[in-house]
């Protein structure tokens, strides 16, 4: 364990009002680094939030968002290997759960399909016809959500007295992982710019200062583990008095 001054982008503290925020519980949320190995290096996917976003605007991110109370209950062609189940669990609250974990991955693959287009998964595996109306893309493109590659990268926790706070989780996956590749504008628009930045150039970008820590510690991972083992190191942020605190997963 230890403390870690982080650079970049910070959540923000006041409502469009002006007003302080109440203090938040932070919510579960999820998402996913896409990587696609090219020559001229690793490329992630990413997208700008809007200008007028109440939390993080115009800033790059990577796809995801908060887990909905159905997202546990898709089908998934493929389960989550039973390391990262226990890497999800550990210290999760109030209970830990594999139901949650589970939820936890598909809202990842959810949030990525409607923020841009991009679906993963495993072509020729149906989804059911009744799946709620969020999975609709996958059905029509006869696509089912596939957590088998899905590994964990991260964990970081929004500090108090933010407008917003998540308990989020990173995953990482390969491109191989795409079913689907969207054609011209992707997505429901609540990421602009979809891109595909070398890991290199993501530095330029205007970043959440957690998202800067993933992307080095995604860099660190890839030299010692570049196929993503399940096992491979992953690292947790918590904020502890003003400052965050970074451990081993």
């Amino acid at each position: 364990m230890s403390e870690v001054v982080l650079e970049g982008r910070v959540g923000n503290t006041v409502g469009a009002d002006g007003s302080k925020p109440r203090y938040l519980r932070p919510k579960d949320s999820a998402t996913i680094l896409v990587l696609d190995r090219s020559p001229s290096g690793v490329r992630v996917l990413m997208g700008r939030r809007p200008g007028k976003d109440a939390f993080m605007p115009a800033a790059y991110v990577f796809p995801g968002g908060r887990v909905d109370p159905g997202d546990g209950r898709a089908f998934a062609a493929g389960e989550l290997d039973p390391v990262v189940v226990a890497r999800l669990m550990d210290r999760m609250r109030p209970r830990p759960s594999a139901a949650r974990a589970r939820a936890l991955a598909l809202c990842a693959i959810r949030e990525t399909a409607e923020e841009s287009g991009y679906l993963l998964g495993r072509s020729g595996v149906s989804l059911p016809s009744n799946s709620a109306p969020d999975w609709h893309p996958f059905v029509a493109a006869g696509v089912s959500p596939d957590l088998s590659p899905l590994r964990v990268l991260g964990r970081a926790i929004t500090p108090p007295g933010r407008v917003r706070r998540f308990d989020s989780r990173f995953f990482v996956v390969f491109a191989d992982a795409i079913a689907v590749r969207p054609e011209g504008v992707a997505g429901s628009g609540e990421l602009e710019n979809i891109v595909w930045p070398t890991l290199d150039e993501a530095d330029a970008l205007e970043l959440p200062r957690i998202t800067r820590a993933i992307i080095n510690d995604l860099k660190q991972r890839l030299v010692v583990d570049p196929t993503l083992a399940p096992e491979g190191p992953a690292t947790f942020y918590r904020p502890v008095k003003g400052s965050f605190v970074r451990e081993a997963m």
